[in-house]
């Protein structure tokens, strides 16, 4: 057996990726890091949960080869792209469907790409 220790993300900006990704799951940022720090962890409320640590490369990167899959527990998907748009992210490609089904693609600030599935709720 193996425990995830952390899901390690290349960044330019480490602190402030990291504060974006802070806003978008509500973990905080390790009281250890600070503005300038080249490595930036966030921690989850639950141990059980893998870190998200952002660490500084100076090189240009491809698209990320990794990808969260974020699902609202209490607002809807539509809800929510709306809240991460407003905070930053950006639209990269609408996969909605009429019945409801479907997710939508969005970029952090650094270009990391992430997709928003319907919410909790709507799976209800």
């Amino acid at each position: 057996m193996i425990r995830i220790q952390h899901i390690t993300v290349d960044s330019h900006r480490p602190y402030e990726l990291a504060q974006f990704w802070s806003m978008v799951t509500g973990w905080p940022i390790s009281d250890e890091d600070e503005p300038d720090s080249d490595e930036v962890l966030l921690e989850p409320p639950d141990k059980a949960l893998p870190e998200l640590l952002f660490v500084t490369v100076p090189e240009d990167r491809a698209k990320n080869s990794w990808h969260l899959d974020l699902m609202p527990m209490s607002a809807t998907r539509d809800e929510e792209v709306e809240r991460l748009l407003a905070a930053g992210a950006t639209l990269v490609a609408d996969h909605r469907v009429p019945d409801g089904r479907g997710w939508v693609v969005l970029a952090d600030p650094e270009g990391n790409q992430f997709c928003v599935e319907s919410g909790q709720a709507e799976r209800s």
